[in-house]
């Protein structure tokens, strides 16, 4: 068998990018292994899509290597094309055209044979609930059915690793929720997916997930092991006035970190049984007497939040 068929579906060695004088990525290594759900995480600037751009072949980096199953991406862009499809954060889905006619160019695009093009093209249309929608303009469809559609025609030449740039930004949760179901569909059929997420219920739906910042790959591991990573206990104070248990709770000795979480606060602590008494009676003082304290589980979130030091663009509105 050749590299393509046993080896690791990417592999990347030493990737190095700049802008001018700024670095964008700087020596990120990392495998993939096939049909692998893997994530990339990260504030704005990390780095997520311009390690992707070089995976499809469209941005050349400053110094590293680049295989797709087997193929050197950096040497030979084009040969690693016909396994590759790579939707960016705006893919180019052609407004005037029907939905049907979208499917028709990019299959055309990608040389799919007519009678494969049909039958691929209602499989994947069934799949994603878009069949009664064929004759609709692309730019009339919601958000969410532009997203499918756009995933519908980068997989209409069959390949075998997908690569997403935060694919779901922006879309109702229903069409999000469909959209992880064609993935995890794509998954069982063996293909690879490399995607970016502003989502933290996403995030721990990857097989494995790497935390960028600063163009560093920092963390790379499965979502429950990132999980173990994170010292401290993690406790949940939901309260009405949640902003002001977050203010009331800077200082107290012990407290390592505070994310406000919508209704609650996410308090980590060094000690819980040191430090929980100093808590209570902190939050008791500033007024705060109907807080609900509860030790819990880390989410992707408080890692992160603790891991990469509360970095800007993981904020409490991408968490879901």
């Amino acid at each position: 068998m050749t590299n393509a068929e046993t080896g690791a579906a990417i592999v990347a060695r030493g990737l190095v990018r700049s802008f001018g004088s700024v670095p964008a990525v700087r020596n990120v290594n990392f495998e993939v292994a096939r049909g692998e759900i893997f994530g990339l995480v990260g504030p704005d600037g990390a780095g997520k899509s311009t390690i992707m751009r070089m995976l499809a072949g469209v941005l050349r980096p400053d110094a590293g290597e680049i295989r797709l199953m087997g193929v050197d991406v950096v040497a030979d862009p084009e040969r690693a094309k016909p396994y590759l499809s790579y939707m960016p954060q705006r893919f180019g889905l052609y407004e005037d055209m029907t939905v049907a006619e979208n499917i028709f160019f990019y299959a055309t695009l990608f040389e799919v044979p007519a009678k494969v093009r049909r039958e691929r093209g209602q499989e994947l249309l069934e799949a994603a609930g878009l069949q009664a929608f064929q004759r609709r303009r692309a730019g009339q469809l919601s958000g969410g059915m532009k997203q499918k559609l756009g995933l519908v025609c980068a997989l209409i030449h069959t390949p075998r690793v997908l690569v997403l740039d935060e694919p779901t930004t922006g879309v109702d949760p229903v069409s999000r929720r469909d959209f992880w179901g064609i993935l995890y569909g794509l998954r069982e059929h063996g293909v690879t997916i490399f995607l970016s997420t502003a989502y933290m219920d996403e995030a721990e739906r990857c097989s494995r997930l790497a935390l960028l910042n600063a163009g560093e790959m920092r963390y790379c591991d499965t979502p429950a092991r990132l999980k173990r990573m994170m010292p401290g206990a993690l406790f949940s104070v939901t309260t009405r006035n949640a902003r002001a248990a977050h203010a009331a709770l800077e200082g107290v000795p012990g407290v390592l970190g505070r994310l406000l979480m919508g209704d609650r606060v996410n308090v980590r602590m060094d000690d819980a049984a040191l430090r929980l008494p100093a808590l209570r009676a902190r939050l008791a003082e500033r007024g705060i007497g109907d807080a609900d304290v509860l030790r819990i589980e880390p989410g992707i979130e408080d890692v992160f939040v603790t891991l990469l030091g509360e970095p800007q663009g993981l904020g409490e509105g991408k968490a879901a």
